[in-house]
């Protein structure tokens, strides 16, 4: 199966070399797209560099003009990996928040479902480095919108997740609302309730070391808010069998 991974990034210079050398040792038959919002730091130039030179014909970049956000980035990832047939997509951080170790299980497991989460809260799953000021919130907004939505999921605000490109097919992914945070909900309620077998498997979620968060105030508050918006067009989400 045709394989690859979305890594969106802004001023990570400090990890994507070595993000991008941990990822091709536990999937070396994988291919990589690093989605640059014109990163100060010149991220793009690295992996613009790295393309051409250790990596040709497996790594790819899409450089953008500005900070869009995450979820419009992950959106035009997406759309790259449909129009070249690619049967699985994936995507995580670059900041090793996301341990590539765990995405040979995770494609492993796309053999019997459709999307996998990497989850921090199923037995197995955690965090590290974080305080518990955050612990609350993360926590707190994984519960929130499982009981708004009514999803049996435990961890809906992470971003280690793979698809089979029929879940991306169905949603269409240009029909996504979300921009910060909430798009991980969002995607998994939608291929939730279009009768997708997901998968939680527990990974360890270890606080960045370099770089600077991206988490606000504000990302958090589109996110809850966001969450009822979804409930209230539930019906619209469904599409019909074909």
């Amino acid at each position: 199966m045709k394989k690859m991974i979305i890594i969106a990034t802004y001023n990570e210079k400090d990890n994507i070399e070595k993000i991008l050398s941990d990822v091709f040792h536990y999937v070396p038959d994988t291919h990589i797209l690093v989605i640059d919002d014109n990163s100060p730091d010149k991220t793009a130039d690295i992996v613009s560099n790295l393309a051409e030179t250790k990596y040709n014909g497996q790594l790819f970049l899409i450089k953008r003009a500005g900070k869009l956000g995450l979820g419009t980035a992950y959106v035009a990832g997406f759309n790259w990996g449909l129009e070249r047939d690619y049967d699985i997509i994936g995507q995580m951080d670059a900041d090793f928040s996301h341990n590539p170790k765990y995405l040979p299980q995770m494609f492993n497991t796309l053999q019997t479902y459709d999307m996998v989460l990497g989850s921090r809260y199923v037995d197995g799953g955690g965090v590290v480095n974080w305080s518990l000021k955050r612990k609350l919130i993360s926590r707190g907004g994984s519960l929130y919108a499982k009981i708004i939505l009514g999803l049996p999921f435990n961890d809906l605000t992470g971003g280690f997740k793979c698809f089979r490109r029929e879940v991306l097919e169905t949603i269409n992914v240009n029909e996504l609302k979300s921009t910060g945070y909430c798009f991980q909900i969002e995607t998994t309620y939608k291929a939730f309730l279009n009768g997708f077998k997901i998968k939680e498997i527990p990974i360890i979620f270890e606080d960045r070391i370099l770089g600077v968060s991206k988490m606000s105030g504000s990302i958090f508050k589109e996110a809850m808010l966001m969450v009822l918006e979804l409930r209230k067009n539930r019906a619209n989400f469904i599409k019909p069998k074909k």
